[in-house]
Formats: structure tokens, sequence, C-alpha cells
């Protein structure tokens, strides 16, 4: 195992001045990177005031049949999908940024070509809610746990607070170096981890090879609210299927590069003549986008 294992180096921070290949770099070497300003006050607002009402009519808690999952997900925890359709802010600012596209084509063009987005959420911590398990994000594609370290990439996660993290609200957790160890099926513990503490408006950008997990929530009143956005290969299936879900009228308001995140127009991975197409032409030209 590599001896980064007990690191407890500060991540590095960069703002959107830094080129896509700077943030790039410095999260893979660190295992994560801290982008102070991602988003401007101004919409962090309006994207909070947009889905405050679909959070509030959510539970708490899992749905999930499976206790594992419950676990996982957390019992004061609100996990929100389908952004796209409820944040228009979200849709039409934060999926079509300039940098937010840039960091998706320098971390899989070269090695897988396409990429789309995995699922978007909000993920509301609330008081009470314990830590989560400490887990990696590539284990949602199991074959890529056996390859450890050596695996291609295959997701990597940008989250943006939407609120202040703060250690004692749940900030997530990370062990930096953990992306290098030999054994991915070794998820550290609890001690190893230090806390990505950011400002509302930040964000952070980490490799699915990466050990983390949601901190504790120990406050009384504080409610940790971030966005977590992971970006993935796309010849992998997301969590999302954005297909069936976002509605074509809304989709038809978006660029021909958001449409393509999130499943409306075909995939062109390296040595791919095309996916995700229609009669052997792009998916675009038959939803008349």
């Amino acid at each position: 195992m590599s001896s980064d294992r007990n690191s407890t180096a500060s991540l590095p921070i960069v703002t959107r001045s830094n080129s896509a290949q700077e943030i790039v770099s410095l999260s893979d070497g660190a295992g994560a990177v801290i982008i102070r300003g991602f988003m401007t006050p101004e919409q962090v607002a309006r994207i909070n005031h947009e889905l405050d009402a679909p959070l509030a009519a959510l539970n708490a808690g899992s749905k999930h049949e499976l206790q594992l999952v419950k676990d996982f997900h957390g019992y004061q925890t609100k996990r929100l999908t389908n952004l796209i359709t409820y944040s228009k802010t979200f849709r039409e600012e934060i999926l079509d940024d300039d940098l937010f596209h840039e960091i998706g084509r320098e971390l899989y063009e070269s090695e897988c070509g396409d990429w789309w987005l995995t699922t978007a959420q909000l993920i509301e911590i609330g008081p009470g809610n314990t830590a989560q398990m400490l887990h990696r994000d590539s284990a949602q594609y199991y074959p890529f746990v056996a390859m450890d370290k050596h695996a291609p990439r295959a997701i990597t996660n940008l989250m943006l607070a939407l609120t202040d993290f703060t250690e004692e609200n749940g900030a997530t957790r990370v062990i930096p170096g953990s992306q290098d160890w030999d054994n991915f099926e070794d998820v550290g513990s609890p001690e190893m981890t230090i806390p990505i503490e950011l400002k509302a408006g930040d964000a952070v950008l980490f490799g699915g090879k990466v050990v983390h997990g949601g901190g504790a929530n120990v406050t009384a009143d504080q409610f940790r609210r971030g966005l977590t956005i992971p970006l993935q290969a796309s010849i992998l299936t997301p969590e999302e299927a954005y297909p069936l879900i976002v509605p074509l009228e809304v989709v038809r308001t978006l660029s021909p590069r958001v449409q393509k995140i999130i499943g409306f127009r075909s995939q062109y991975p390296l040595a791919s003549p095309g996916l995700w197409q229609h009669d052997y032409a792009d998916l675009a030209d038959y939803l008349k986008l």
C-alpha cells in the first residue's frame, strides 16, 4: 500500500482562473482539488430557491429496500434528483458552464472520448445524521474495483456547495492518496479522513478512485446542502435515466452540449462509430433537436 495512506496534507485550492488542465492534474495528484467561487452568490441563491419546494416535499431517509443502501443514504439526509427539471439555473447555467465542459473534456477526451452525467443530486445532510460509510464512487462499476488503481477513469465527482460545508455540519471527508492504494477493497477508516470545508459557491473535484464519505452533522440546526454532479465515460450506464425523466419540451430549450451529456444526443467514444443512436444516425436527428 502506498505511504500516502496516512497523509493529512491540505488539499490544493484553485479558482476559476485556473485552467481545466491544471484543475484535473491537481485533483489526480492529491485526490481532490477545491475550486473557490465556482458559482456566483446569485446562482447559489437562485438554485436554492428553485429547489426549496421539491426538497421540502421530500422526506429524509431512503426508499430503498436494502438495509445497506438505507444506511448509505442516511436517515437524516435528503437526496433530491431530477434537478434538470426542477432548476432552470442549474440546467441553463451550471450544466452549460464553459469550465465545467472543459473539465469534462480534460478528464475523458483522450482516454475515453465522450462523457455524460452519472446523476445530479441535491444532498442535504440534516442535524443528527451520522457519518456516511466510506466508499469509492468507482465501486458503482464493480470490475473497476478489481482493476484497482490501474483501472481507466470511470467516474469523477464535482460537488458544489449550496451552503457552507464545515466539519461540524457534515462536510464531505476524503482520504488523500487513496486513489493510489493497491487494494481497492480497502476503504480505510474514518481516522484517515480529512474534511473538505467549503464556502457556499465553492466546488470540489475528486476522482472515483478516492475514498470519501459524507461527514456527521453534529449541529443542532444546520443543514448542509450540496449538489453532486458526477461525470463519467459515456460507455458506462448512468444512475439517472434522463431521457425517461426530463420532459422533451425542457430539453429543446437547452444547448446541444447539455442535451448530449444528459443523453438526448448520440455518444461517440474513441474508435466507436457511435452509440445511443437511432437507425445508425444521431439520436438528435430522430428527436428533431
